[in-house]
């Protein structure tokens, strides 16, 4: 099973890779992953792993960290049932405060220490710099020596309360403050960064709505609950302006619903009776009453927010390259550090003091802060980026996959075409009338929710001449056979039964009847109908291709991916002519599920490589066999969600090259940041120990870097 935990005060990527292992390393966990950015730990295990089992591993780490348990269901800005932004903006202000009266000291040491150097017994300016290095080093210094004694003590901390130490010691008071001061300013603008990164994305859920109208009864009063108490079957009331607060179909009342904050579509879309509404909506008109079709856990709302808090802990290639190397980096600093100030000293080389202070260089400039926090900080402002357009991926190593893509696949009804189809004509066979074909195909179809068998639905509903199996006195049965059609047992209550099959030749084939030879059906999708054996006809249903599929291919193109194909389990001249329409490089028609991943492996140079993009539960077996699978959300199936790894919420094409964008630009930050903070950091090193670079550089390569590399990470925010 998965959790999610929130974890704070947990500042070092370095100690969240420790806690990561040490968590791996217990029975039954087979996943164990911090994001810093979200403060998200998520854990896969078999359930058995007790919290204070984790917070003992994560105090032994870092003494400061807090763990509890992520509540997916509180309000946006919550922790645990604290409130995040108070604690937030508090904890900044003392932050804030803190840095300032460290700088007020230390300006004021270095400006007039020297005039007051009487007071104090001669002491005065020494005392304004211990002051000012006390409020400035003590947070640091404090987690610096709670993890002394612990394996791992060769953190950042105690990086900078090494440096700024051994500076004092060399009589270099000016440069332990900067180093401290400036260290603090640098997390400060960095934590500041990576909140606002993280409430990017939990704003695409923020308000959601806190309580809902239900009327349970015919005639009772609405009474106001948690949208978590609503049940299957409940009529909930939502007035204008108001958030629908879960899934369901409308009952009354016509309106225009906002689906902004979920699917990132600019215009409200119209809602009549019988259309399905979706949680975190807005109502834009009059009073509308909804029956859920379940509880607020199973909303779009909530489904969005718990792939989103799921997304943290699918890291990309280059994320787990950077725990790994700050695991080992700082470590390696150090003793390249006692290198620079023991042997050349040995050798004659210079003094100790001259030596030790060009380690104290390279111990500042080496600090990975600008890789381990603007790294994950850039894939994370990547994914909020994709949430506010609409798109929902599931990790950093998506956008890491979606490089080496060379193909893209399309399923065809309901991705490239609307799905909504329409009954063309019914050809009923030759001793067989119109209202028999379509009382028949309507029985069937009762017991699918395939896109086919809806329009068949609707159509025949609206007859004079066809009734419903309660209205016939029967009742209805059977399978579903997926690409196939379906098989269904009518039972009447006089004991009668007949068995109704409606499906594709090839199912009345298999089970032995005969289909009259017609020509006239290129321009849908034809259904056959038979009864008890006894051939009775075919349906054509059309459907239209999306406005925008066309546009979709080109941009595709137009992102250096030029095989374009479509998988489809429609006939061959129906697919044919979508793919003439949409000018693909290719299409395989007339496919089972397993066939649709057997033609991609055909036609994909690389399976690992090829994109799919699909809507039904057919399409679940191509969409784990490609190197990325993404499900059309608006009107797919719950298991092609699941399976997916990334997820389109308003159903439009475009929006695969608007995903490959992203995931490019993404990557372009993400690495400009990799070879900036190493390039910067390898010069000033080289610098400071030949001696032309001194603390000060190192201070500007340190924090200056970091922040540079997280405002340019923060751009990706916004891409």
């Amino acid at each position: 099973m998965t959790r999610r935990f929130r974890i704070e005060n947990l500042c070092c990527q370095g100690c969240a890779a420790m806690i990561e292992d040490k968590i791996l390393g217990l029975p039954g966990v087979s996943v164990a992953s911090i994001n810093m950015d979200a403060r998200v730990l998520t854990i896969e295990d078999d359930g058995l792993l007790a919290l204070d089992s984790i917070r003992v591993i994560t105090t032994s780490v870092e003494p400061d960290t807090t763990v509890t348990i992520l509540d997916l269901d509180a309000p946006s800005g919550s922790r645990g049932g604290n409130n995040e932004d108070d604690d937030g903006s508090t904890g900044a202000r003392s932050e804030i405060v803190s840095i300032v009266t460290a700088g007020l000291l230390f300006a004021f040491a270095h400006s007039f220490g020297g005039r007051f150097a009487h007071f104090l017994g001669g002491r005065g300016e020494l005392a304004l710099y211990w002051a000012a290095y006390a409020v400035s080093a003590y947070p640091v210094l404090r987690k610096a020596s709670r993890t002394l004694f612990s394996r791992n003590f060769l953190n950042e901390f105690f990086l900078m309360s090494f440096a700024s130490l051994a500076a004092i010691a060399i009589g270099e008071f000016p440069e332990a403050i900067s180093v401290m001061l400036f260290y603090r300013l640098g997390e400060f603008f960095q934590d500041l960064a990576a909140e606002r990164s993280s409430r990017s994305i939990r704003s695409l859920v923020e308000g959601k709505p806190a309580t809902a109208r239900v009327v349970r009864g015919e005639s009772a009063e609405p009474t106001e609950m948690s949208p978590k108490d609503v049940r299957k079957g409940d009529v909930v009331l939502v007035k204008p302006g108001e958030k629908i607060p879960v899934d369901g179909v409308l009952r009354s009342g016509v309106s225009r619903i906002d689906k902004s904050s979920l699917t990132g579509e600019s215009l409200p879309v119209s809602a009549l009776p019988g259309d399905a509404v979706f949680g975190g909506t807005v109502n834009m008109d009059g009073l509308i009453s909804i029956e859920a079709s379940g509880g607020y856990e199973d909303s779009s709302v909530a489904r969005i927010m718990e792939m989103v808090e799921s997304a943290v802990a699918h890291k990309s290639p280059t994320e787990r390259f950077i725990t790994t190397f700050a695991r080992y980096y700082t470590p390696a600093v150090v003793f390249a550090a006692t290198l620079v100030a023991v042997v050349p000293p040995l050798l004659s080389m210079g003094t100790f003091s001259q030596w030790l202070y060009r380690a104290l260089i390279l111990l500042v400039v080496s600090c990975p802060c600008a890789l381990v926090i603007s790294i994950p900080l850039g894939y994370f402002g990547g994914i909020g980026a994709a949430s506010r357009n609409g798109i929902l991926v599931k990790g950093g190593n998506v956008f890491d996959a979606l490089k080496f893509t060379d193909s893209v696949f399309f399923d065809k009804t309901g991705t490239l075409t609307r799905g909504v189809f329409e009954v063309a004509r019914t050809s009923p066979a030759k001793g067989v009338t119109s209202e028999e074909l379509g009382q028949a195909a309507f029985f069937a179809e009762s017991i699918s929710n395939h896109l086919l068998a809806r329009s068949i639905n609707a159509e025949f509903a609206q007859s004079d001449t066809i009734r419903t199996p309660s209205e016939c006195r029967v009742s209805v049965s059977g399978r579903e056979e997926p690409g196939r059609g379906v098989v269904a047992d009518v039972t009447g209550q006089d004991g009668g039964s007949w068995i109704i099959i409606a499906g594709n030749e090839t199912l009345l084939n298999e089970n032995g009847i005969a289909i009259a030879a017609d020509t006239d059906d290129s321009g849908g999708t034809v259904v056959h109908v038979a009864s008890n054996g006894r051939y009775l006809g075919r349906i054509t249903v059309s459907d239209m291709v999306r406005q925008d599929s066309a546009a979709a291919v080109k941009e595709i193109r137009d992102c250096g991916i030029d095989n374009v194909y479509m998988l489809s389990g429609d006939r061959e001249v129906v697919a044919s002519s979508v793919a003439r329409e949409l000018g693909l490089t290719g299409f395989r028609a007339e496919l089972m599920p397993d066939e649709k991943a057997s033609a991609l492996r055909e036609l994909a140079l690389d399976p690992g490589r090829a994109v799919f993009v699909g809507d039904g539960a057919n399409d679940a077996p191509v969409l784990a066999t490609a190197g990325v699978g993404i499900a059309m959300g608006g009107l797919g199936s719950e298991l092609a969600i699941e399976i997916s790894d990334a997820v389109i919420l308003d159903d439009s094409p475009r929006k695969v090259a608007a995903l490959f964008r992203i995931a490019a630009f993404t990557r372009k930050v993400v690495w400009q940041n990799i070879i900036a903070a190493m390039g910067i950091k390898m010069l000033f090193i080289g610098l400071g120990v030949v001696g032309i670079a001194g603390l000060w550089e190192a201070i500007f390569a340190d924090v200056g870097v970091a922040l540079l590399a997280v405002l340019n990470a923060a751009r990706t925010a916004k891409a």
